[in-house]
């Protein structure tokens, strides 16, 4: 699958993987203090922004397509950083693939499996609810997913998704039907009969719960030579809380000055 991305700078490859409902917009402010550096990639994952869609929404295929994106751009031992769904991308490429990264960037996701949490099924049942033959303006495809999502700010990370078509009608850019219909996939958890033997980062939120020190022991036997830090005060959308602390915890794991206040 060809995924559409975002590209900025130029030195070592590093490859940004977002989260689910997630698009690269989402990572492009740290990707830019990274450009000053590294050639940074954030891609689109597929059912995500304006990479295709399809039915088949799983962990195979992003790692596929993770591939096929590596290759088709002939990616030298780039550096992959994944958040969340991003994450687990990440580390299953990094243990099938071990010889084609350089070092791994896990942002606020372990390896075991996560039940169905309410907020994602809010956010999917929200974005379901809208009839599009019904609307004609921001303002009302907002009035109908407050109903369910009563955060402003969750609310502004799924209107980030809404694009118009023409004149007259917006959609979605998520395949919010195939990922409905397969999010059992996202949240199962990864067992390899391979370890990832180079340097790889953990980084959790301290307000998240989705590293847990329990974790870890299963984390450090498939990726030996792994590290965990937190970032007090961070939820799990770690790089939008704390975006500096993010950006500290990378320039020294990377052993490259990442601290700008690039816009």
């Amino acid at each position: 699958m060809k995924l559409f991305y975002r590209q900025f700078g130029e030195g070592q490859p590093v490859v940004i993987l977002h989260g689910i409902f997630g698009i690269s917009d989402n990572w492009v402010t740290i990707g830019r203090r990274l450009a000053e550096k590294f050639e940074v990639f954030i891609p689109d994952q597929r059912n995500h922004g304006q990479s295709p869609h399809s039915a088949t929404f799983n962990y195979f295929s992003l790692v596929d397509d993770l591939r096929e994106f590596i290759e088709d751009r002939e990616l030298s031992h780039p550096i992959l950083i994944g958040h969340s769904m991003g994450g687990k991308v990440a580390m299953n490429f990094a243990m099938e693939y071990p010889g084609r990264i350089e070092k791994l960037v896990v942002v606020d996701m372990s390896m075991r499996r996560y039940e169905p949490r309410q907020e994602h099924m809010q956010i999917l049942q929200a974005m379901l609810q809208v009839d599009f033959d019904a609307v004609s303006s921001r303002e009302e495809v907002e009035d109908i997913i407050s109903v369910s999502v009563k955060s402003k700010r969750v609310r502004m990370f799924i209107m980030k998704n809404l694009y118009r078509i023409n004149d007259n009608r917006f959609s979605w850019r998520l395949n919010v039907d195939s990922i409905n219909e397969n999010i059992d996939n996202i949240f199962e958890g990864i067992d390899s009969p391979y370890t990832f033997e180079k340097p790889s980062l953990f980084i959790r939120g301290g307000n998240s719960d989705y590293i847990q020190d329990q974790d870890f022991e299963k984390i450090q036997r498939y990726f030996p030579k792994s590290k965990l830090q937190t970032i007090e005060g961070a939820s799990h959308w770690v790089h939008a809380d704390k975006p500096d602390e993010l950006c500290a915890m990378f320039s020294e794991f990377l052993e490259k000055d990442c601290e700008f206040n690039v816009k």
